[in-house]
Formats: C-alpha cells, sequence, structure tokens
C-alpha cells in the first residue's frame, strides 16, 4: 500500500537534519569516492546498517540497545523515512549518539559506502516481489548480494526478517549460491532461541499479533568469491 503524501514532509525532514546523512549527488560528472561512515558519528564504533528502515522502530530500538554499535537507517521513500527521523528525534536526548539515517536507494551502496565498512547489514519484511518478472527487484537478488559483500567487512554478516515464506525460501537459495554460511535460520522466530533479544519492527509487531510466523535467517559471506 502506497504512504499518503507528507504534508510539509520536507520542512520536517530538515528540522531532523543533525540525524540525516546527506549522500553525494547521483548525477555529478565525476562522483566523489564515498566518505568514511565514521565520520558521520561522534566516535568510531562497528557499524551496523538497515536497508528498508521503515518507521524506524528497529533501528531505534537496536540503537538503543546497543550503544557500543554505530547505526545507519536506510531508506528509499523519503515520506517514510520523514516518519523514523521524527521518533529518532523525540527520542535524542535519552539513548545515546549512535543513530543515523540515509533517504537512498540500496543500488547506490557501493556509491555510499567503502569496501569493508560495514560489520553487519539487517533486512527486515523487504518487499517480497512475489513475480518472477521481479526477481531482480528483490534485495536478496545476486546483484543485491554482491553490493552486500562489498561494503560488508571480510566474513560480513547479513540478517534478515521476513512473513514471507515464497521470499525467505529463494532467500536461502541465493544464499547457498553464494556460498554464504548459515549461521541460524527459523520459521518461527518468535518461538526460537532469539526470540527474548529480537527487537520488533513495526510491520513485525502487526503480523506477529495476528499469528503470522516470521521467518529470519543470520548469513556470513565467505572470503571467496563464488558469483
Amino acid at each position: 500500500m502506497r504512504m499518503r503524501k507528507k504534508k510539509h514532509g520536507a520542512e520536517r525532514i530538515a528540522a531532523c537534519a543533525e540525524l540525516l546523512i546527506q549522500p553525494p549527488c547521483a548525477l555529478a560528472a565525476e562522483p566523489a569516492p564515498p566518505a568514511d561512515p565514521q565520520n558521520w558519528f561522534p566516535v568510531p564504533r562497528p557499524l551496523h546498517l538497515e536497508i528498508g528502515c521503515g518507521k524506524g522502530d528497529f533501528a531505534v530500538g537496536m540503537a538503543a540497545a546497543h550503544p557500543d554499535c554505530n547505526w545507519i537507517a536506510m531508506e528509499r521513500v523519503a515520506d517514510v523515512a520523514c516518519l523514523a527521523l521524527e521518533k529518532a528525534m523525540r527520542q535524542r536526548d535519552t539513548r545515546p549518539d549512535n543513530l543515523r539515517f540515509l533517504i537512498g536507494d540500496a543500488r547506490r551502496l557501493a556509491e555510499l559506502f567503502p569496501a569493508g565498512s560495514v560489520d553487519c547489514l539487517y533486512l527486515n519484511f523487504s518487499d517480497p516481489w512475489p513475480k518472477s518478472g521481479h526477481a531482480r527487484r528483490r534485495l536478496t537478488h545476486p546483484d543485491f548480494l554482491r553490493l552486500y559483500r562489498l561494503i560488508l567487512r571480510p566474513n560480513g554478516l547479513l540478517r534478515m526478517k521476513t512473513d514471507n515464506r515464497g521470499l525467505f525460501d529463494y532467500s536461502l537459495e541465493q544464499f547457498a549460491a553464494f556460498g554464504m554460511t548459515v549461521e541460524f535460520q527459523t520459521t518461527d522466530l518468535h518461538h526460537s532461541d532469539h526470540a527474548q533479544d529480537n527487537i520488533m519492527t513495526e510491520y513485525e509487531r502487526s503480523f506477529s499479533g495476528q499469528g503470522q510466523a516470521i521467518c529470519s535467517v543470520w548469513a556470513r559471506f565467505g572470503t571467496e568469491e563464488t558469483q
């Protein structure tokens, strides 16, 4: 379902500028190399990146629960990112200064992050794009996995949650084709060993409230290229 355009969205985003990373212009004649993402934080820490942060429940919760890490929440749709930014701003005086937001497309990851700069990457309830002709839009398609492998440190970790069993099974197939090592997988996260420390997204809270089981997988990229 398409989100209704936010009234005064640009102004509301501008009011959250202290938490917003400004990406380089995609149309620049000579694009600059990606900046060190640690420059966006007051203290260098292991970097965790969520792609498709939605309204920000997961990113805000994880940043508060793990102050020993820096967190970047990336969202393609500005009107959705606006809500996440405002949520984080309301809590900025009660949580560590370790969370930033980035409005942009995951296809630009290699322009935005230096190779090996991210420690852990999260995909939470990504659009499943169920039609076979739309497979290349799935965030676990090989085109995206190559980008993740590039920006993650060697042996970096990808963590995924979804309510869509078709996307889950497809993703496991792609991870295997990439020679990734699965460290954890379940088709019922909320009754697994990781239920207690799981921070839910807004979608997850809705789905689980309807009795929908949540699938999750943690997979680590190897050091050798297989694709």
